[in-house]
């Protein structure tokens, strides 16, 4: 027999999914929009594959079912 996981616990998952989603897709943005300059400018790809590993892992929060 299974146990439901708290509404609460349930609620709070669902929105840290979404909230890390977005901080995902901010990252995105800000570094494709405003790209840096200089030295720094090499590694703007791991701030680009780093928001979108925030995005999987919000999707991943979002689409699971706690228990």
């Amino acid at each position: 027999m299974s146990k439901e996981a708290p509404t609460g616990l349930s609620i709070a998952e669902k929105f840290l999914g979404l909230l890390t989603i977005l901080i995902g897709a901010i990252a995105i943005y800000v570094t494709r929009t405003n790209p840096p300059t200089g030295q720094i400018a090499r590694f703007s790809g791991i701030f680009i594959a780093a928001g979108f590993v925030l995005i999987g892992l919000g999707v991943f929060l979002v689409l699971a079912k706690a228990e």
